[in-house]
């Protein structure tokens, strides 16, 4: 396992039921492994925002905060977000249709019984992290 950085996202999930920590351990360490295949990411931080792990591109500032997490109001569903005003949850609704479940225009959310499609998710997370980056590209920046 990956160590954390900050403590209190270490804390964070510390408090997690055990069943649901592996899970979000499991996207923890995909968000880092598929950052790290883009040299243009730089290295992601680690931190909360909204009350969850967040994962920021601030360094190069390439691209869109990814967040994971589970509610005890819904207990056997975790989920991934990405900005709801970027289009990128539009963007794989399009190209996933059959993949994800998808929860507006914000999140793609598991079942704790679900086998998370690997492949897929980790084209979804580059595009969030590459979502400025590529956004100047297309601008001409």
């Amino acid at each position: 396992m990956r160590p954390f950085t900050d403590p209190a996202v270490a804390a964070h999930f510390d408090a997690y039921p055990p069943a649901v920590r592996k899970k979000l351990l499991a996207l923890r360490e995909l968000i880092f492994t598929a950052a790290e295949q883009l040299k243009e990411v730089g290295p992601l931080q680690e931190t909360l925002k909204w009350g969850e792990p967040a994962y920021v591109t601030a360094q190069t500032k390439s691209g869109s905060t990814v967040r994971i997490d589970w509610k005890a109001k819904s207990p056997e569903r975790y989920a991934m977000y990405f900005h709801c005003q970027t289009g990128l949850v539009d963007t794989f609704r399009t190209l996933f249709p059959r993949d994800f479940k998808f929860e507006g225009n914000r999140a793609l959310v598991f079942d704790l019984s679900d086998k998370v499609p690997t492949d897929a998710l980790a084209f979804c997370i580059q595009a969030a992290l590459t979502y400025h980056s590529r956004k100047k590209r297309a601008l001409g920046r």
